[in-house]
C-alpha cells in the first residue's frame, strides 16, 4: 500500500514538474522586452497641440521610453506598487502569502499579489486573468528581472503603465495632462497619475468626474507615502494643498482644418521618429485662415462650377511648410476627405517656366531670341485665346503664357531632353516615354500634383537648388541638387515678376500683379477642369490648384480669374506689411546688364524701334545693335513712285513674318532687301532651294475634340531662297494647294500618317517628304 502512494507521488511529482517545466519553457519565449514605437506628439511653429501620431492607433498611445529613472517617481511607484522591489527576484513570496490569507479570511479576492515584473509580463501579453496565466505571468517575471535587471524592468513598467484614455507610460502622460517633462513632476502631481492606472477606467484627467477621484486617489497615496517616509512634512503639506488646487488642460483635439496637413505629417515623420515631442513648421493660424479664405472663395466660384481647392504655402528659402490644405472641408465639402494636393491632375500651362529655363540652360535661346507666336510655327497647338500675338522675346512669351512658343521650344530643345529634366524636377516618375506627352506636356498632358509643381517652383525660387519639402520648426532642406543655373533661374524670376510683360494677355492692377516683388505664373488645364496659380516673393512661396473632384469642366474659370486670386490673398495676407520701397525687382544674375531692346527683333534699341522693353544680359556678351529697321525715304519696294518727301521707318521681317506685320500696319521689308534689287538681273533657271519648315518631321499629333473643326489644322510653311512666284504643296503624294509669298497654307488635321511636300511648277526642285502621325 506504501508502496503504492509513493508511487502515485512520485508520479504526481512528475506530473507537475513537468508541467512547470512547460510553463517555464513558455514562459523564457516571452522574457524579453516589447512595446510599441513610441507616439509621436505633434505642435505646430507655436506649440498649438496638432495631434497624436501612433504608428498603430489600434495599441493606443504613449510608450515613450525613459532614459533616466526620476527619484521621486521611483520613490512613488514603489512605496504604492511594489516596496520590496529592490528584495526579490521578480515574484514575492511574502507577497504572495499574503494575498492568499488575505483572500481566504474573506472568502473572496480583496487583494493582489503582483509585483512590477509580473504586471510588465502582464501588460505585454495581456490575457485573462487565470490561474495558469498568473503562473507564467511569474515565471516570466522571474526571468525578465534575471536577464535585464530591476532598473530596466523598472523602466519597462514605466513606459507600459496604463493612464486612461488610451495612453501609456508615465512620460507620455505628464506631457499630455500636465503639459511637463516626467523630470519636473512635484509630489502632488505624482501622486496623481500614480493613482490612475489602479482604475484608469474611471479617473479619467479629462473628465471632471473621473479627475476627482483622480484627486482623492491621489491625496490617499500622498498619506501613503507620507506614512512610509518617502516624503517628510513639508513635502507632504505642500503637495496636500497642490493636489487640491490640481489643474488639468481641457482634451486637446485634432483641428478639422488641419486633417489633410496631420495626416501627411503622420507620413513623412514616420521615417524618422527619434525625438517624440515634434514641434512642426505648421502654423494653425495660417492654416485656420486659408480654411476660411477657401470657403468664401469658392462660394464666389460657385456658379463657375468651381467645388474644392488645394494650398500649400512654403518659406521660400527654408522650404518649411507653413501650410497645407488638401480641400475646402474635410467633412464638409464634395469629396473633401481626399488630399487634392496629392492628386495628379492636368497641370495646364505651368511648366512653361522649366521650359524656357532649361532652354536659356542650354543656349537654345537667350533674353533677346525671337519667339514666334504664329500660326505657321503651331505644329497644331493653338493658344487658349485663338489669338496670336506675333515675334515675342522670351519675357514677353512666358509672361503671356503663348502656347505655341513654348511648345515651339519643346522642340527646339529635343523632346526626350526635355522630359528628362523634368523628370529630375521630380514631376514624373518616367514610366511613359516622352513621345507619349509629345511637346503638349508644356501646356498640360503630364499629369502631376501640387506638392510636385511647389517643390519643383523652389527651383526657381531658390536660384536653381532642387531641395524636399521640410516640416519640422527648426529643420533644414539640406544641400540640395543644383538642376538650373544661378543665371538660368534668376533670368526666368525676372519674367514672371515683370507685370509690364504680361500685356496684353493679362491686364494691369489684376490677380497677378502685387505691391511687392511677386513671380507669379498660372494655368488652366484643357476644357477649364484645373486653374493653377504658383507665386513667390522674397518670403513664402504659394501654390494653389481649383477644381473639381469628378473632373468635369468649370465655366470659363481659368487660373487667372481663380487661383491666382486666391494665391494674391494669401501673398498680401502674409507679406502685407511689406513696403520694397528699396528692392522693386528680383535681383539680376551676377555680371549681367540691363539693356533697352526692340521687342520684335531682340537687338539694342538705337531709337528707330518701337516697342522696346528692358531686358538683362552679361555685360560681355551684349545683345548686338539693331539692324532690321531702316530710316528710308520714299518706297523703297516700287522706287519709280514719288513718295511723300518724308522719312519712313521699315522693318526687315522674313517673309513668313509680312502678313502679320501687314496686319499690324508695320511698314517693312523683305529680309534680302538690298539683295531684291538684283533680283530681275539673275537668270531665271537659277537653282531654288525649299527647305520644310513645318511641320516637324516624325511629329505626332492628336486631335483636339473640343477645337472647331476648322481651326483644328496644321500649318505647312516653307522656305524658299531666292523668292518665287508660287509653289505647289502636295499631301500623301497629291497636289493639295497652290501657294505663294510666305508659302504658307493649312491644312484640316486628319487621322492617320500623312506625308508633306512642297515643289516649283513646271520644275524640279522640291523640299525633303516629311512625316506626321495624327491621332
Amino acid at each position: 500500500m506504501k508502496r503504492t502512494w509513493r508511487r502515485c507521488l512520485l508520479g504526481t511529482a512528475a506530473l507537475v514538474f513537468t508541467a512547470l517545466a512547460g510553463v517555464a519553457g513558455y514562459a523564457y519565449t516571452l522574457a524579453h522586452f516589447k512595446a510599441p514605437s513610441p507616439t509621436l506628439l505633434l505642435y505646430d511653429r507655436h506649440g498649438r497641440f496638432l495631434a497624436q501620431s501612433s504608428a498603430d492607433p489600434g495599441q493606443g498611445y504613449g510608450y515613450w521610453p525613459l532614459a533616466k529613472l526620476p527619484p521621486r517617481v521611483v520613490a512613488a511607484t514603489l512605496a504604492l506598487e511594489d516596496k520590496r522591489f529592490w528584495k526579490h527576484p521578480g515574484v514575492d513570496p511574502m507577497a504572495l502569502l499574503r494575498a492568499a490569507w488575505q483572500d481566504l479570511r474573506a472568502g473572496r479576492k480583496v487583494s493582489g499579489a503582483s509585483t512590477i515584473a509580473m504586471q510588465v509580463a502582464r501588460m505585454q501579453n495581456p490575457g485573462p486573468r487565470t490561474f495558469g496565466r498568473k503562473l507564467v505571468e511569474s515565471f516570466t517575471a522571474l526571468f525578465l528581472t534575471a536577464r535585464y535587471g530591476r532598473r530596466a524592468v523598472l523602466r519597462q513598467y514605466l513606459r507600459l503603465v496604463p493612464y486612461a484614455n488610451d495612453i501609456h507610460g508615465i512620460g507620455y502622460a505628464a506631457r499630455l495632462y500636465l503639459g511637463k517633462p516626467v523630470q519636473d513632476l512635484s509630489w502632488a502631481e505624482i501622486a496623481f497619475l500614480a493613482a490612475i492606472p489602479q482604475a484608469p477606467g474611471v479617473t479619467n484627467p479629462f473628465q471632471r468626474k473621473g479627475r476627482l477621484r483622480a484627486i482623492r486617489r491621489g491625496e490617499q497615496a500622498l498619506d501613503r507615502l507620507h506614512a512610509r517616509g518617502v516624503i517628510d512634512g513639508p513635502d507632504y503639506a505642500m503637495a496636500k494643498l497642490q493636489i487640491a488646487r490640481l489643474r488639468i488642460p481641457h482634451e486637446a483635439l485634432r483641428p478639422v482644418y488641419a486633417l489633410h496637413a496631420i495626416i501627411k505629417l503622420e507620413h513623412v515623420l514616420r521615417r524618422d521618429r527619434h525625438n517624440p515631442i515634434v514641434y512642426t513648421s505648421l502654423d494653425l493660424g495660417l492654416q485656420r485662415y486659408l480654411q476660411r479664405l477657401a470657403d468664401r472663395m469658392l462660394a464666389r466660384w460657385h456658379d463657375a462650377g468651381a467645388q474644392q481647392t488645394a494650398v500649400i504655402v512654403l518659406r521660400r528659402k527654408s522650404r518649411q511648410v507653413l501650410a497645407w490644405l488638401g480641400s475646402a472641408g474635410y467633412f464638409d465639402s464634395p469629396h473633401g476627405a481626399i488630399d487634392y494636393a496629392q492628386l495628379p491632375r492636368s497641370p495646364g500651362s505651368t511648366l512653361k517656366p522649366f521650359v524656357y529655363a532649361h532652354a536659356l540652360d542650354r543656349g537654345t535661346i537667350t533674353p533677346g531670341t525671337v519667339l514666334y507666336d504664329l500660326p505657321a510655327f503651331a505644329n497644331g497647338f493653338s493658344n487658349i485665346d485663338l489669338r496670336y500675338l506675333g515675334p515675342m522675346l522670351p519675357r514677353r512669351a512666358l509672361a503671356n503664357s503663348r502656347n505655341v512658343p513654348a511648345t515651339w521650344l519643346v522642340g527646339a530643345v529635343g523632346l526626350d531632353e526635355t522630359y528628362d529634366f523634368l523628370g529630375r524636377l521630380g514631376l514624373h516618375d518616367d514610366s511613359k516615354p516622352a513621345d507619349y506627352y509629345g511637346a503638349g506636356m508644356a501646356i498640360g498632358t503630364l499629369p502631376l500634383s501640387l506638392e510636385q509643381l511647389v517643390r519643383a517652383y523652389g527651383v526657381l525660387a531658390d536660384d536653381g537648388m532642387l531641395k524636399n519639402l521640410v516640416w519640422v520648426r527648426n529643420g533644414k532642406p539640406g544641400h540640395g541638387r543644383r538642376l538650373l543655373s544661378l543665371d538660368a533661374a534668376r533670368e526666368v524670376s525676372l519674367f514672371l515678376s515683370d507685370p509690364m510683360a504680361r500685356l496684353p494677355s493679362f491686364p494691369r492692377m489684376g490677380t497677378t500683379e502685387f505691391p511687392f516683388p511677386v513671380a507669379i505664373k498660372t494655368g488652366t488645364s484643357q476644357g477649364y477642369r484645373d486653374a493653377w496659380a504658383v507665386a513667390y516673393s522674397r518670403d513664402y512661396l504659394v501654390g494653389v490648384w481649383v477644381g473639381r473632384p469628378d473632373v468635369l469642366p468649370m465655366h470659363k474659370l481659368g487660373g487667372a480669374a481663380s487661383a491666382a486670386d486666391l494665391a494674391q490673398r494669401v501673398l498680401m495676407h502674409l507679406d502685407g506689411g511689406y513696403q520694397g520701397l528699396n528692392d522693386l525687382s528680383f535681383p539680376p544674375p551676377p555680371g549681367y546688364r540691363p539693356y533697352q531692346v526692340c521687342a520684335y527683333t531682340g537687338m539694342r534699341a538705337d531709337g528707330l524701334c518701337e516697342p522696346t522693353l528692358k531686358e538683362w544680359f552679361p555685360a560681355s556678351e551684349p545683345p548686338p545693335p539693331d539692324d532690321r529697321y531702316l530710316r528710308l525715304w520714299g518706297n523703297p519696294l516700287h522706287p519709280r513712285r514719288a513718295g511723300d518727301g518724308r522719312p519712313h521707318i521699315y522693318l526687315k521681317v522674313p517673309a513668313f513674318l509680312r502678313p502679320w506685320a501687314d496686319a499690324h500696319h508695320i511698314a517693312n521689308l523683305p529680309m534680302d532687301f538690298d539683295a531684291a534689287r538684283l533680283m530681275r538681273f539673275r537668270s531665271t533657271e537659277r537653282t531654288v532651294r525649299l527647305t520644310l519648315q513645318s511641320p516637324a518631321h516624325t511629329l505626332h499629333l492628336m486631335r483636339n475634340p473640343d477645337t472647331p473643326h476648322d481651326l483644328d489644322t496644321l500649318t505647312l510653311r516653307v522656305d524658299v531662297e531666292p523668292e518665287v512666284g508660287q509653289v505647289v504643296w502636295y499631301v500623301d503624294g497629291k497636289p493639295y494647294r497652290l501657294s505663294g509669298p510666305p508659302y504658307t497654307v493649312f491644312w484640316p488635321l486628319q487621322k492617320g500618317h500623312h506625308s508633306f511636300q512642297a515643289r516649283l511648277p513646271y520644275r524640279s526642285e522640291s523640299s525633303a517628304i516629311v512625316g506626321v502621325d495624327v491621332r
